[in-house]
């Protein structure tokens, strides 16, 4: 905070005696003072204010939500505002603006941090240097925070040139006084200038990290290490830089080399460097694909954060009452478990995931990825996991799912498939934050009413200041607000989603079409077809829709088109020419790794290929036509069936065959009257060649084939099930 000069008459004495006690931490003679000039001046909102200023230091810190208040009274006492430029004029009244903004920035309203920093960046020329110094460390760490990084480096350009003018500035004051006092001025403002440029260089590389730019941000890393050392900030901002590179093992050895013991607590840095330590690992471990170590990291980073909240307060994690103001950025909770939720979904703890992110999405709820995630938890607790499904035939084994009688009655009983109109939440509201399928549907609504039209996507580019909450940027019609905006930034970027970075428009789009094809799945198992044929053809019909959501908007349709009696129409959908694609990863171009990669070999990011997907196109154009035979088997066009059927199965391996179309073989067999045929299907837990199919079973005296072990195979959603009479 900065305590405001006082140069009234009869005031000059004391008002140097207030600065130096204040700053030798004496702050009952600065109280004493300034109850002295209280006397004199009795109106003078300043005097006031510099005494709350001290009584916040003298409580240490702690009582944030009374010093908030006691500026917001002086700043209708003054009756200016933000909007009020001229006010602004007033150096005074900028101190009391700064303070304002301080908290703001402490207690995390970002936005409004932003929009009284810019107004003061405008007149940074009557300012002092090291207030205007201060001004712009204080935007340029709110633009970090923001995902902001062009507008950050803008800042610190212009820190760079105050830096200069301050150091020529105060060189020529010292050629004209020879006194001690100018010197001792000199010394103390050419420290402050060193200590600013190696936190500058820090604020580069953190900028550039953000923008994925290596080269720049390796030209910059060299600078930090070179002036700060081998300090605990340097080298988690160079493990940051090898990890965005990929080098992870590279990354670890930097984060284990790192003297996190030597740190100063979150008291005085307001950061608990052995949380952010803990998390870090968690996020190298995920990009490897070691889950499993992953999720440890994240919950020791979860008890660092919940043993220094405890310290720091009454021992609640989630409220911060008499803690000290630089102490409140400490918590992590909620973005250690907005990590802990993503990492559970990745090993296949829906319900654990659930719980993480559900808690998360209390304080991130205006993030349309935090819904998607959510209703992927909802979505993967109600399937099932790979090796027992709840829905369907679990694999080819449990076609038979029993026998009945002996000898001429003996029966064998197929396995049912799963009845479509579920109800998941049965006696209970839909609302109700339950992993059910219900609410999956409520967190995609939200999700997608979050995301922004298409017909406005124009308009928030251009406005994309004006329309993130989180950015919480306004417009200037100055030159150097105008610059310090960034509005090439903006028109990149322009949709939160915090804790992560914002939404690129490409990205915002990829994001519309998972959710859309989760839409038209949660749909399906609803037994709502309507809704699902609706979400699945605006799936169909995006303009950038990937293949492999292309691929599944045809299984969908076609889903929820059998289901509504519109055979012809599945039909056109499940044609094998739609597949022209299948990769699920998705290429941004935001990625900037050059050739300079490093000397470390790239891990593998551990990403699998889920056992219901198909592998190729072929499998996949395989997969239609089994759907295929399924349609025209409702249309009674069994002959049609039986050869998509064979074409299908003629391209791809005995093994990838799912349980479904053998069923549509047993099926295809009884209506062509072959009983013995079915049966020899059924036995041997594959389809026959045609060859075998012209021999008669009661030819041959060859011994019957006992059953073969065939690895479970986990099939897509949307396969259409065969309706047996």
């Amino acid at each position: 905070f900065y305590m405001v000069k006082l140069l009234k008459r009869g005031v000059c004495n004391s008002k140097g005696d207030v600065r130096q006690t204040h700053r030798a931490g004496q702050y009952d003679e600065s109280l004493k003072h300034l109850e002295a000039l209280q006397e004199v001046n009795k109106e003078d909102y300043k005097i006031t204010m510099n005494r709350a200023v001290v009584e916040f230091y003298k409580s240490d810190q702690t009582t944030t939500g009374m010093l908030k208040q006691t500026l917001m009274a002086m700043k209708n006492q003054v009756h200016t505002s933000a909007e009020d430029v001229d006010g602004l004029d007033d150096v005074e009244n900028s101190l009391l603006y700064y303070n304002q903004a301080i908290i703001h920035y402490h207690l995390r309203q970002y936005s409004e941090a932003i929009s009284i920093g810019e107004k003061l960046y405008q007149f940074l020329e009557p300012f002092e240097e090291k207030f205007a110094q201060a001004v712009c460390f204080l935007l340029v760490d709110l633009y970090l925070l923001t995902f902001q990084p062009e507008k950050s480096l803008h800042l610190l350009a212009v820190l760079e040139k105050l830096s200069v003018q301050g150091s020529n500035k105060n060189g020529k004051g010292e050629n004209n006084s020879s006194n001690k006092e100018g010197a001792n001025q000199k010394a103390e403002f050419a420290a402050v200038i060193e200590a600013a440029k190696s936190k500058m260089h820090q604020y580069k590389v953190r900028a550039y990290i953000q923008m994925k730019s290596s080269k720049a941000c390796k030209r910059e890393i060299k600078s930090v290490m070179n002036t700060a050392g081998n300090s605990a900030p340097s080298l988690f901002l160079k493990s940051n830089f090898e990890y965005l590179r990929g080098n992870y093992r590279k990354a670890v050895k930097l984060l284990n080399s790192s003297n996190i013991a030597e740190h100063a607590g979150p008291i005085k840095t307001g950061e608990c460097v052995r949380c952010m330590f803990w998390n870090n690992l968690g996020c190298i471990h995920f990009a490897m694909g070691k889950h499993n170590l992953g999720i440890f990291y994240f919950k020791k980073a979860l008890q660092e954060n919940d043993h220094t909240c405890a310290q720091l307060g009454d021992g609640n994690t989630k409220k911060f009452t008499g803690i000290p103001m630089c102490a409140l950025l400490a918590n992590k909770r909620y973005e250690l478990l907005y990590n802990c939720g993503i990492q559970l979904l990745h090993i296949g703890r829906p319900l654990a995931a659930f719980e993480c992110l559900m808690e998360a999405v209390q304080v991130y709820h205006s993030n349309p990825r935090l819904w998607l995630r959510l209703a992927e938890c909802c979505i993967s607790a109600n399937k099932g996991g790979s090796e027992q499904e709840n829905k369907g035939l679990p694999c080819k084994k449990g076609i038979v799912q029993s026998i009945v009688g002996q000898g001429y009655h003996r029966k064998i009983i197929l396995a049912s498939q799963s009845t479509q109109n579920t109800v998941y939440s049965e006696g209970q509201s839909a609302a109700i934050p339950v992993a059910s399928m219900e609410f999956a549907a409520i967190c995609l609504r939200n999700a997608l009413l979050l995301l922004p039209e298409h017909q406005q996507q124009d308009i928030k580019t251009e406005n994309s200041s004006k329309s993130s909450s989180q950015s919480g940027s306004t417009e200037s019609g100055s030159e150097n607000s105008d610059a310090c905006s960034g509005k090439g930034q903006d028109a990149d970027k322009f949709l939160s989603a915090a804790p992560s970075s914002p939404l690129r428009k490409q990205e915002v789009e990829n994001l519309r079409c998972s959710i859309l094809a989760c839409s038209a799945y949660v749909a399906l198992a609803l037994g709502d077809n309507l809704m699902a044929l609706n979400h699945a053809e605006k799936l169909l019909h995006q303009t950038k829709v990937s293949g492999s959501l292309k691929f599944l908007g045809h299984l969908y349709a076609a889903e929820a088109l059998i289901s509504l009696d519109r055979i012809s129409d599945a039909i056109a959908h499940l044609n094998p020419e739609n597949v022209s694609d299948v990769l699920m990863g998705i290429l941004t171009s935001d990625q900037d790794q050059g050739s300079d990669k490093g000397d470390e070999p790239v891990e593998s990011s551990g990403k699998q290929t889920p056992l219901c997907y198909p592998s190729s196109v072929t499998s996949a154009r395989a997969m239609m036509l089994f759907n295929l035979g399924s349609a025209y088997c409702l249309r009674s066009e069994y002959e049609k069936a039986r050869k998509c059927l064979h074409q299908a199965a003629s391209m791809v391996n005995t093994k990838e065959i799912p349980p479904e179309a053998i069923l549509l073989g047993v099926y295809l067999e009884l209506q062509n009257g072959n009983t013995q045929l079915a049966l020899q299907i059924i036995k041997r837990n594959q389809l026959l060649p045609l060859v075998v199919q012209r021999v008669s079973p009661d030819s041959g005296k060859k011994p019957i084939q006992p059953f073969q072990s065939v690895n479970p195979i986990q099939l897509p959603s949307s396969f259409t099930q065969v309706q047996r009479k």
